[in-house]
């Protein structure tokens, strides 16, 4: 019984000693290679969630998770983002379903569903907790897996995003969609609506980030969200606009990481007695 009890014991020091590593961003890709980058990175694709994901893994590190916006591949994030980001955190770059090189099947499109794509992918690489960026559309789709999934997830910025996705739908109906793709994640977003009754639950360190001149989403909605929010972080780039990660994208990149770097968290003092402290004396 003490032999049976002691290989238990070592096999769980081996499982927290693995979870670990990849917590710290030790991550090896799986699934097939299908090509390499401009950059030179390798372009692996696994099948997730009933499709088959496109991603890379890029730097080392933490990990942190990547989500494009509306009709864009993880070619599009600016090479500036991803050189600095990539320094401290190992990036998880994905195609949204149906785009670059991620496939699609009929599944009707929500954020749910998107959610879980995201999931799937980390469940594949073993990963069980990750940082989280998401633009635009990646960025409902962060909010959906703080509703859904927030044990997966540590910290999440949260860039240019809204809480009434039909008002998006509104301004995006006078662009002419010929991708049968794109259009489906526009009647997706359409119905889209922030469960704000969700938000006192939501324990995450989330910042919000958006352009004052942003014409797509306004800034509206992230300060209604980090008002909401207890804790969460609001960053206002000034005259910036739905692109504004392609207007200033070191000062974007510095902006995340300051986030995910700091520790905004106080633990609450015991309360002390005793006597009042005199002039010259410091506050306990």
């Amino acid at each position: 019984m003490k032999q049976i009890t002691s290989c238990v014991a070592s096999l769980f020091v081996v499982l927290a000693l693995v979870t670990g590593s990849v917590a710290a961003g030790v991550i090896s890709p799986v699934g097939a290679s299908i090509g390499i980058d401009t950059q030179g990175n390798s372009i692996h694709r696994v099948r997730a969630n009933g499709i088959d994901i496109a991603y890379k893994l890029i730097g080392s590190g933490e990990p942190l998770v990547l989500l494009m916006g509306l009709g864009g591949t993880m070619e599009q994030w600016p090479q500036a983002v991803i050189d600095l980001l990539s320094q401290q955190y190992q990036l998880i770059l994905l195609d949204n379903r149906g785009m670059g090189f991620s496939t699609v099947n009929d599944a009707p499109f929500s954020y749910k569903l998107f959610a879980d794509d995201i999931v799937g992918l980390l469940d594949a690489l073993g990963v069980s907790k990750a940082n989280v960026l998401g633009y635009s559309l990646g960025s409902t789709m962060t909010q959906e897996l703080l509703y859904e999934y927030p044990q997966r997830v540590n910290k999440a910025v949260i860039y240019a995003t809204a809480v009434d996705g039909s008002n998006v739908a509104k301004v995006l109906g006078g662009v002419k969609i010929s991708n049968p793709i794109i259009a489906r994640y526009v009647e997706a977003t359409a119905h889209w609506k922030t469960p704000m009754e969700k938000l006192a639950g939501i324990t995450n360190p989330v910042l919000f980030v958006v352009g004052t001149a942003d014409a797509v989403v306004g800034p509206e909605s992230s300060k209604l969200l980090a008002t909401a929010l207890p804790g969460a972080w609001l960053a206002q780039f000034t005259n910036a606009t739905h692109r504004l990660m392609f207007e200033a994208p070191t000062a974007f990149a510095h902006t995340v990481l300051a986030f995910l770097k700091i520790d905004a968290t106080v633990q609450p003092q015991e309360a002390k007695t005793g006597a009042r402290p005199t002039a010259g004396q410091e506050q306990p």
